[in-house]
Protein backbone atom coordinates (compact mmCIF):
# COMPACT_ATOMS: atom_id res chain seq x y z
CA UNK A 1 0.00 0.00 0.00
CA UNK A 2 1.37 3.37 -1.06
CA UNK A 3 -0.24 6.53 0.35
CA UNK A 4 -0.97 9.12 -2.33
CA UNK A 5 -2.53 12.02 -0.42
CA UNK A 6 -4.30 12.82 2.79
CA UNK A 7 -7.78 14.25 3.12
CA UNK A 8 -6.72 17.02 5.50
CA UNK A 9 -6.83 20.60 4.34
CA UNK A 10 -3.79 22.69 5.27
CA UNK A 11 -3.95 26.41 5.94
CA UNK A 12 -0.29 27.44 5.72
CA UNK A 13 2.63 26.76 3.43
CA UNK A 14 4.59 23.72 4.68
CA UNK A 15 7.87 25.64 4.68
CA UNK A 16 9.72 23.37 7.12
CA UNK A 17 8.57 20.17 5.40
CA UNK A 18 9.74 21.52 2.04
CA UNK A 19 13.03 22.71 3.54
CA UNK A 20 13.70 19.32 5.12
CA UNK A 21 13.00 17.62 1.80
CA UNK A 22 15.35 20.06 0.06
CA UNK A 23 18.14 19.44 2.58
CA UNK A 24 17.82 15.68 2.29
CA UNK A 25 17.95 15.85 -1.50
CA UNK A 26 20.94 18.21 -1.43
CA UNK A 27 22.87 15.97 0.98
CA UNK A 28 22.12 12.92 -1.15
CA UNK A 29 23.40 14.68 -4.27
CA UNK A 30 26.55 15.52 -2.32
CA UNK A 31 26.89 11.84 -1.40
CA UNK A 32 26.70 10.92 -5.08
CA UNK A 33 29.43 13.45 -5.84
CA UNK A 34 31.77 11.79 -3.33
CA UNK A 35 32.09 8.72 -5.52
CA UNK A 36 34.29 6.06 -3.87
CA UNK A 37 34.65 8.18 -0.71
CA UNK A 38 30.95 7.92 0.15
CA UNK A 39 31.46 4.86 2.40
CA UNK A 40 33.87 6.80 4.60
CA UNK A 41 31.41 9.71 4.70
CA UNK A 42 28.57 7.42 5.79
CA UNK A 43 30.68 5.79 8.50
CA UNK A 44 31.57 9.22 9.84
CA UNK A 45 28.11 10.77 9.83
CA UNK A 46 25.90 7.67 10.07
CA UNK A 47 25.15 5.82 13.30
CA UNK A 48 27.65 3.06 14.07
CA UNK A 49 26.44 1.66 17.41
CA UNK A 50 29.72 0.02 18.47
CA UNK A 51 31.66 3.22 17.71
CA UNK A 52 29.10 5.92 18.34
CA UNK A 53 29.63 9.62 17.67
CA UNK A 54 26.81 11.41 19.46
CA UNK A 55 26.58 13.97 16.66
CA UNK A 56 25.59 11.12 14.31
CA UNK A 57 22.26 10.82 16.15
CA UNK A 58 21.42 14.05 14.33
CA UNK A 59 23.46 13.88 11.12
CA UNK A 60 22.40 10.33 10.21
CA UNK A 61 18.81 11.40 9.58
CA UNK A 62 19.91 13.47 6.58
CA UNK A 63 21.76 10.65 4.80
CA UNK A 64 20.28 8.01 2.49
CA UNK A 65 21.46 4.81 0.87
CA UNK A 66 19.96 5.19 -2.59
CA UNK A 67 17.32 6.89 -4.72
CA UNK A 68 14.50 4.57 -3.60
CA UNK A 69 15.45 5.06 0.05
CA UNK A 70 15.44 8.83 -0.40
CA UNK A 71 12.28 9.09 -2.52
CA UNK A 72 10.29 6.76 -0.28
CA UNK A 73 11.19 8.70 2.85
CA UNK A 74 10.58 12.10 1.30
CA UNK A 75 7.21 10.98 -0.07
CA UNK A 76 6.02 9.87 3.37
CA UNK A 77 7.37 13.09 4.88
CA UNK A 78 5.37 15.11 2.37
CA UNK A 79 2.14 13.11 2.81
CA UNK A 80 2.09 13.35 6.60
CA UNK A 81 4.47 16.19 7.41
CA UNK A 82 2.60 19.08 5.86
CA UNK A 83 -0.54 18.46 7.94
CA UNK A 84 1.39 18.00 11.19
CA UNK A 85 3.41 21.14 10.50
CA UNK A 86 0.24 23.09 9.75
CA UNK A 87 -1.22 22.00 13.08
CA UNK A 88 1.92 22.47 15.20
CA UNK A 89 3.36 25.56 13.60
CA UNK A 90 6.68 25.80 11.79
CA UNK A 91 9.12 26.23 14.69
CA UNK A 92 7.55 23.56 16.89
CA UNK A 93 7.39 21.15 13.99
CA UNK A 94 11.10 21.53 13.25
CA UNK A 95 12.04 20.86 16.86
CA UNK A 96 9.58 17.98 17.01
CA UNK A 97 11.00 16.38 13.86
CA UNK A 98 14.59 16.56 15.07
CA UNK A 99 13.77 15.25 18.55
CA UNK A 100 11.83 12.31 17.08
CA UNK A 101 14.77 11.51 14.82
CA UNK A 102 17.19 11.52 17.75
CA UNK A 103 14.91 9.34 19.90
CA UNK A 104 14.51 6.92 17.00
CA UNK A 105 18.29 6.76 16.60
CA UNK A 106 18.76 6.06 20.32
CA UNK A 107 16.17 3.27 20.12
CA UNK A 108 18.11 1.70 17.26
CA UNK A 109 21.39 1.89 19.18
CA UNK A 110 19.86 0.31 22.29
CA UNK A 111 18.69 -2.73 20.30
CA UNK A 112 21.89 -3.01 18.23
CA UNK A 113 24.48 -1.95 20.78
CA UNK A 114 27.43 -3.88 19.35
CA UNK A 115 26.61 -3.59 15.67
CA UNK A 116 29.40 -2.25 13.43
CA UNK A 117 26.95 -1.51 10.61
CA UNK A 118 26.27 2.19 9.80
CA UNK A 119 22.62 3.21 9.91
CA UNK A 120 21.31 6.17 7.93
CA UNK A 121 17.99 7.64 6.87
CA UNK A 122 15.19 9.98 7.87
CA UNK A 123 12.64 7.23 8.48
CA UNK A 124 12.88 7.39 12.28
CA UNK A 125 12.03 11.09 12.31
CA UNK A 126 9.31 10.53 9.71
CA UNK A 127 7.88 7.71 11.83
CA UNK A 128 7.54 10.34 14.58
CA UNK A 129 5.59 12.55 12.19
CA UNK A 130 3.32 9.61 11.38
CA UNK A 131 2.75 8.95 15.08
CA UNK A 132 1.79 12.59 15.59
CA UNK A 133 -0.53 12.44 12.57
CA UNK A 134 -2.36 9.54 14.21
CA UNK A 135 -2.95 11.66 17.32
CA UNK A 136 -3.85 14.87 15.50
CA UNK A 137 -6.01 13.50 12.69
CA UNK A 138 -7.68 10.35 14.07
CA UNK A 139 -10.53 10.48 11.55
CA UNK A 140 -8.55 11.45 8.48
CA UNK A 141 -8.46 9.19 5.45
CA UNK A 142 -5.58 8.49 3.11
CA UNK A 143 -6.03 7.91 -0.62
CA UNK A 144 -3.86 4.84 -1.08
CA UNK A 145 -2.55 2.93 -4.08
CA UNK A 146 -3.24 -0.77 -3.54
CA UNK A 147 -2.04 -3.73 -5.60
CA UNK A 148 -4.29 -6.80 -5.73
CA UNK A 149 -2.17 -9.38 -7.54
CA UNK A 150 -2.24 -7.96 -11.11
CA UNK A 151 -4.87 -5.30 -10.41
CA UNK A 152 -3.99 -1.81 -9.25
CA UNK A 153 -6.55 0.49 -7.67
CA UNK A 154 -6.87 3.33 -5.17
CA UNK A 155 -8.77 3.10 -1.90
CA UNK A 156 -9.83 5.72 0.62
CA UNK A 157 -8.36 4.13 3.76
CA UNK A 158 -8.76 5.44 7.34
CA UNK A 159 -5.46 6.95 8.41
CA UNK A 160 -5.67 5.20 11.79
CA UNK A 161 -5.86 1.78 10.13
CA UNK A 162 -3.03 2.53 7.69
CA UNK A 163 -0.71 3.92 10.36
CA UNK A 164 -1.40 1.22 12.94
CA UNK A 165 -0.94 -1.45 10.25
CA UNK A 166 2.40 0.13 9.34
CA UNK A 167 3.43 0.28 13.00
CA UNK A 168 2.51 -3.38 13.56
CA UNK A 169 4.74 -4.42 10.66
CA UNK A 170 7.66 -2.44 12.11
CA UNK A 171 7.13 -3.81 15.63
CA UNK A 172 6.80 -7.48 14.77
CA UNK A 173 9.61 -7.28 12.21
CA UNK A 174 11.77 -5.70 14.90
CA UNK A 175 10.89 -8.39 17.43
CA UNK A 176 11.68 -11.04 14.85
CA UNK A 177 15.09 -9.52 14.19
CA UNK A 178 16.24 -9.35 17.82
CA UNK A 179 18.15 -12.60 17.63
CA UNK A 180 20.21 -11.25 14.74
CA UNK A 181 20.51 -7.58 15.68
CA UNK A 182 23.92 -7.80 17.35
CA UNK A 183 25.55 -9.36 14.32
CA UNK A 184 23.46 -7.71 11.68
CA UNK A 185 25.02 -7.12 8.33
CA UNK A 186 22.48 -4.55 7.28
CA UNK A 187 18.78 -4.14 6.66
CA UNK A 188 15.93 -2.08 8.04
CA UNK A 189 16.25 -0.28 11.38
CA UNK A 190 12.92 -1.57 12.67
CA UNK A 191 13.28 -0.28 16.21
CA UNK A 192 14.19 3.18 14.97
CA UNK A 193 10.76 3.21 13.30
CA UNK A 194 9.05 1.88 16.43
CA UNK A 195 10.85 4.35 18.70
CA UNK A 196 10.19 7.28 16.40
CA UNK A 197 6.49 6.46 16.03
CA UNK A 198 5.91 6.11 19.77
CA UNK A 199 7.93 9.27 20.43
CA UNK A 200 5.80 11.16 17.92
CA UNK A 201 2.59 10.04 19.60
CA UNK A 202 3.86 10.92 23.08
CA UNK A 203 5.34 14.28 22.10
CA UNK A 204 2.18 15.27 20.27
CA UNK A 205 0.23 14.55 23.46
CA UNK A 206 2.71 16.46 25.63
CA UNK A 207 2.60 19.42 23.26
CA UNK A 208 -1.16 19.60 23.74
CA UNK A 209 -1.99 18.74 20.15
CA UNK A 210 -5.74 18.80 19.54
CA UNK A 211 -7.31 16.36 17.10
CA UNK A 212 -8.88 17.80 13.97
CA UNK A 213 -12.12 16.15 13.02
CA UNK A 214 -13.07 18.13 9.92
CA UNK A 215 -11.60 16.78 6.71
CA UNK A 216 -11.37 18.18 3.23
CA UNK A 217 -9.95 16.80 0.04
CA UNK A 218 -6.88 18.52 -1.35
CA UNK A 219 -6.31 18.31 -5.08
Amino acid sequence: MIPLRSTERIYSKPAVTLTLIGINVAVFLYQLALGPYVDEFIRRFGIVPDHLHYSSLLTSMFLHGGWLHLLGNMWFLWIFGKSVEDSMGHEKFLGFYLVCGIIAAVAHVLFNFYSPVPTIGASGAIAGVMGAYLIMFPRARIVTLVLFFVFITTLDIPAAFLLLYWFAIQFFSGVGSIGYSQVSTGGVAWFAHVGGFLAGMLLAKLMGARPRYHRWYME
